[in-house]
């Protein structure tokens, strides 16, 4: 595939916004860009869909609809860490959108809101805001991997937090403890420079999210306008913060069908970049339109989260906005025996806990069992669809197409009313 093929999947597809502008752009622009460092960025977009592809395997480098979600991909990434680079400052920090629905990279979990901040290595913070109800809103903090304490997984759950009569906290973060302070502290690991907030439902409807403001409290208030080689700085790291997220997991549903992986399970070892207490399993899907994969395990015993998704070959997570296509321990309920059974199938088996590959043949099915006390492996098998209910507990939970749609609305309304922005 050329380069030139693909250049409407990188850069250009970025300045679609600026189209009524471009004419006049163009007659002005210089031959070469005076700004330190946008060369280098758009070079590194003109090329980044093809060394995308280039990890993936031959059929699907020259498959058109893959090509163009490569391209989407591709954007998810820049519109991420371009939107870091725009906004996040260590001085003033904020809490900004980092991966979700529409920045789908990294494969985020479908119930979770995730945020994260800049913060100056050695600084202190005041966090402050409402706990919400949520099932855990879990705060990291990111530390280089190679640096002091970078074996660390440094985690706080909001609930563990004093709170008013209003649910409102108020917590310090930094290198070390003030003499005197009584308040909540969390103590902040001197190299890390970002602190990401992990918000995860249970129940879309009932429970309320979390409110988050961030201040520095070891410097004066106020910003000055940043100073060229700082913006120079957030530029030139740009290339390489959009490969590392483009090209991290591009192929990594590939790699679980040449591990042998179809159909099957493993577990995921996220590494650093996993929450506290999580353990996570995995396996590629691939199954006829004509039949179904059911996903069976034992329930553990006490379990504060579990849940279970779908992505596509490139590991965005299927849109489960439109789609039925996750489930949690509000939304999925174990069968009379006392087993979880989901059905992931490509149209609709009628059964209640049924994950939708919403046009998807291929795809990854991916779990979680968080701070449970235990971690069950489940057992895959596939099935035809006519044989499923055979398959199946003769009381299993089912659905009718009317009440689907009902289901389907008021998990897309629930999802829009969550505070994602």
């Amino acid at each position: 595939m050329s380069k030139r093929r693909l250049w409407p999947l990188g850069l250009a597809a970025l300045s679609l916004a600026a189209l009524p502008f471009a004419a006049k752009a163009q007659g002005a622009a210089p031959a070469s860009s005076g700004v330190a460092g946008w060369a280098e960025f758009v070079e590194s977009l003109r090329t980044l869909p093809d060394r995308m592809l280039a990890k993936l395997p031959p059929e699907m480098r020259s498959d058109p609809q893959v090509q163009q979600e490569i391209g989407r991909l591709a954007l998810e990434a820049v519109a991420s860490q371009t939107l870091s680079a725009i906004g996040q400052d260590g001085n003033a920090p904020q809490f900004l959108p980092t991966l979700g629905q529409v920045l789908n990279v990294g494969q985020p979990n479908a119930d979770t809101v995730y945020r994260s901040a800049v913060i100056a290595p050695g600084g202190s913070y005041r966090i402050r805001g409402q706990r919400g109800t949520l099932n855990h809103t879990v705060l990291a903090q990111m530390i280089p991997p190679g640096t002091p304490g970078g074996s660390e997984r440094p985690h706080l759950h909001l609930s563990t937090l004093k709170a008013d009569a209003d649910g409102r906290f108020d917590l310090l973060v930094s290198p070390v403890k003030p003499d005197g302070y009584t308040g909540d502290w969390w103590k902040l690991n001197p190299v890390s420079g970002m602190l990401m907030v992990r918000m995860v439902s249970g129940d879309w409807a009932k429970e309320q999210s979390p409110s988050l403001s961030i201040e520095r409290v070891d410097t004066p208030m106020g910003r000055q306008r940043p100073p060229a080689q700082v913006l120079e700085q957030r530029l030139r790291r740009l290339p390489q913060s959009v490969d590392m997220l483009a090209l991290m997991f591009v192929d990594h549903h590939e790699k679980l069908r040449q591990e042998g992986f179809i159909n099957s399970f493993k577990i995921f070892n996220v590494g650093l970049g996993g929450l506290a207490g999580q353990f996570y399993y995995e396996g590629a899907y691939d199954f006829a339109e004509d039949e179904a994969l059911i996903v069976e395990s034992p329930v553990p015993a006490k379990c504060e989260y579990r849940s279970l998704i779908l992505t596509n070959e490139i590991y965005e997570t299927t849109d489960w906005y439109n789609n039925h296509a996750s489930l949690n321990l509000a939304q999925a309920a174990p069968d009379s025996d006392g087993k979880l059974r989901i059905v992931v199938a490509h149209s609709d088996p009628g059964v209640k806990n049924w994950l939708n590959t919403s046009g998807h043949p291929r795809g990854v099915v991916q779990g979680r069992w968080t701070n449970c006390d235990s971690q069950p492996m489940p057992v895959a098998k596939v099935v035809k669809l006519k044989d499923l209910r055979k398959a199946l507990p003769a009381d299993v939970a089912t659905v009718t197409h009317q009440q689907r749609q009902e289901i389907l609305r008021e998990r897309r309304r629930a999802l829009l009313e969550r505070p994602l922005w």
